[in-house]
């Protein structure tokens, strides 16, 4: 599919988004597709996934998380944060390392920015200790995905050079980097500029990429690119992918409207040989993962206010739960075996996995934007040890509530400056053992939220 093709799908689509006579603002549309933009939207989503991932938005991204019901009985309060060892409250403003984004492994922060597809950065610190630059641009939104054996995993642009026409769409790499000394080991090209999560992931003794074609996924030698399997499927299907103790799967439809079922295959990972689990009614849309289970939500009615929220295991065991959206909904994530939804009205609540009941529902704590807005909430972060969910909204404040029973237990704020416009001016919140990272563009703060004293 062209880029021009492109856009007029994501016109399309954003024009038709109307649930409960909410739309896209009216100058989402352009946002979306401006010429500046344009290499942003296709690196977040692909040419074949773009108009899938509003889709989902309009199924599941719009909505309230119901009624307040409390699991009993109550569990422990927060516990005492401690700092990791080595770690003080730092600040960073290293410009063009972190504006897209980061990931913590171990001790140190692997971030993508306007001049470093990839720079490493002490997590107790925030001194950088190596990057590689960018092939003429780095300002996207994607940001190195997985940290593996000493390999990092990030993208890159595979070309500066323009088009006959002169414009520039350089296509994606995906690109392995030495941890330890920032030396670049090997690069792929990829067949659209999709930098999603689901373009590429670790598995067990590889890494599974969508290329060399776009109905295909090959398993990548980590220390070489070298391809030693790959599984392809029919056209007219399309495959989301997932990764579960190291085994990859793929829950395949048919691209169609309304699609019968959903394969869910395994593939292993030695040899790519594909083994169905089971199948599920209708169209299923994964959301995330938690722990060895795939986190599904499916719509049971035209107005897509009642869904399905599925739960399946590596051998095909599955549960469903019904699951009602009410309102509109800020945010939705995954998270500390729960899923987390925050309203627009300000109110979080954690929802079981298991029964699919709501667990919750408290003041989140922090400012919702609003609809007519690009900007929107940090994913939130768990952190298990002290059983606290983290938020952090647009102006800098944070907020953590007890994840067994929602209520507030800290609360602070971080000067991180202003939120600039556009796909890459959305904050992100990371956790290093029990100290909280905020990223805005290129600054960065850690702290120590003081919970449990």
């Amino acid at each position: 599919m062209t880029t021009e093709r492109v856009e007029e799908k994501v016109r399309d689509t954003l024009h038709a988004v109307a649930l409960d006579r909410v739309r896209a603002p009216g100058d989402l549309v352009e946002k979306v597709v401006r010429r500046r933009s344009r290499r942003r939207f296709s690196q977040a989503a692909g040419t074949a996934v773009a108009v899938a991932a509003i889709s989902v938005g309009a199924v599941f991204g719009f909505g309230d998380g119901g009624s307040a019901r409390h699991e009993r009985p109550v569990r422990p309060a927060a516990s005492p944060a401690t700092p990791p060892k080595g770690w003080k409250p730092w600040q960073s403003s290293g410009a063009g390392a972190s504006e897209r984004g980061c990931l913590v492994d171990g001790s140190a922060l692997y971030c993508s920015g306007s001049e470093y597809d990839v720079a490493k950065v002490d997590a107790n610190t925030g001194k950088r200790l190596w990057s590689v630059g960018v092939n003429r641009e780095g300002d996207g939104i994607d940001h190195p995905f997985a940290v593996r054996d000493g390999v990092v995993y990030a993208y890159r642009n595979h070309t500066a050079r323009n088009l006959p026409d002169g414009d520039y769409f350089g296509g994606t790499d995906l690109m392995a980097v030495n941890a330890g000394t920032g030396t670049v080991l090997w690069t792929v090209q990829m067949p659209q500029d999709d930098r999603t999560d689901q373009a590429a992931m670790p598995i067990d003794g590889a890494v599974l990429a969508n290329t060399p074609s776009v109905r295909t996924m090959s398993a990548l030698d980590p220390l070489t690119g070298k391809e030693k399997w790959r599984h392809t499927w029919d056209k007219g299907t399309v495959c989301q992918r997932a990764v579960l103790s190291d085994v990859p799967y793929l829950l395949c439809s048919r691209d169609v409207e309304k699609p019968d079922g959903t394969d869910v295959l395994r593939l292993d990972p030695a040899t790519g040989s594909a083994t169905k689990v089971t199948t599920l009614p209708g169209m299923q849309q994964l959301i995330g993962t938690s722990g060895d289970r795939m986190v599904l939500i499916a719509a049971r009615d035209e107005g897509r206010k009642n869904l399905q929220l599925t739960t399946v295991d590596g051998s095909g065991e599955h549960a469903s739960h019904p699951y009602r959206i009410e309102g509109t909904l800020a945010g939705s994530d995954v998270v500390g075996g729960r899923l987390i939804t925050v309203s627009r009205q300000g109110e979080a609540s954690a929802h079981s996995l298991t029964t699919g009941k709501t667990l919750w529902t408290r003041p989140v704590g922090v400012k919702v934007p609003g609809e007519d807005t690009m900007q929107g909430l940090a994913s939130p972060v768990v952190s298990t040890r002290q059983g606290v969910v983290y938020f952090l909204d647009p102006t800098g404040d944070l907020s953590g509530l007890d994840l067994h029973t929602g209520a507030q237990v800290w609360r602070g704020h971080v000067d991180t400056g202003k939120t600039k416009p556009g796909f890459g001016g959305s904050r992100q919140l990371l956790l290093y053992g029990d100290a909280l990272i905020a990223r805005n563009g290129s600054t960065m703060v850690s702290l120590l939220p003081r919970t449990g004293d």
